[in-house]
């Protein structure tokens, strides 16, 4: 465990292409889900049309220098180290969360399709598969039960569950699983090994086809606000009130 690929022990009931063209039709489900929450609620054209407002009101129009300016400090402040949370705990786990889901998809898709029978792959790719999966439980785990909104401030149980938690839990779920079932496939046993990686594999699905109703296509969403949200501020067409001096968003209470 930690250092073999565990993915080649799928290959004793499915074919390395067929693992393949799943990792293939999960992206093309993200990407189509993405494309129909934008269109259908609308997303998509309210975006252009706040833009047609903010370039129309705009008092100090940028050049290209301070464009790359703030999509520079947007990509370093707001997506790197979600700068959008003031709660310090809240951005540490969607850092965890993030990258560590990051890491875990690369080298997921690096030992799914360059070495899908191979055991023992460079050691790097199953090494930092557990980390990357491990990272995402924690920050994720430590959201769901201490952080998230509903539990931290209005006092409800974390297993109340909304249509907003969906993303959140099927990601735990398909990571959890993704874990139990390299364990499973570590012990040679095959019954355990089949019904963990079924369970694998329906949430992970359900976390990529449920895009259009989780909270999984915001990830796409929060860096365009974001970078419109800082243009807006620096050209003068934002509807909202200026920072605090010196920049600081957050109060030092929320830090």
């Amino acid at each position: 465990m930690f250092i073999t690929n565990p993915f080649t022990a799928l290959t004793a009931f499915v074919s390395p292409d067929l693992m393949q063209g799943y990792i293939v039709l999960m992206a093309l489900a993200v990407a189509i889900g993405t494309a129909f929450d934008l269109l259908h609620d609308k997303k998509l054209a309210f975006f252009l049309q706040e833009r047609q407002r903010a370039k129309a009101a705009a008092k100090q129009p940028l050049g290209a220098a301070g464009l790359a300016a703030i999509a520079a400090k947007t990509l370093a402040n707001d997506i790197a180290t979600f700068g959008e949370f003031c709660n310090r705990r809240r951005r540490i786990s969607h850092v965890l969360m993030a990258y560590g889901f990051v890491l875990y998809l690369i080298t997921t898709v690096a030992m799914v399709f360059a070495y899908p029978t191979d055991a023992h792959p460079p050691l790097a790719l199953p090494v930092l598969w557990n980390i990357g999966a491990l990272m995402t439980l924690v920050g994720g785990y430590w959201f769901f039960f201490f952080l998230r909104v509903n539990v931290a401030h209005d006092g409800h149980p974390p297993w109340r569950l909304v249509r907003a938690d969906l993303f959140i839990v099927s990601l735990l779920a398909s990571v959890t699983f993704a874990l139990v079932f390299e364990w499973a496939a570590m012990t040679w046993n095959p019954v355990a090994t089949r019904v963990f990686a079924g369970l694998y594999l329906f949430f992970t699905t359900l976390l990529f086809v449920s895009v259009p109703w989780s909270k999984f296509a915001h990830m796409f969403y929060k860096p365009v606000v974001a970078f419109q949200k800082r243009v807006e501020e620096a050209d003068g067409s934002s509807d909202l009130p200026a920072p605090t001096p010196g920049g600081e968003r957050c109060p030092h209470s929320h830090t």
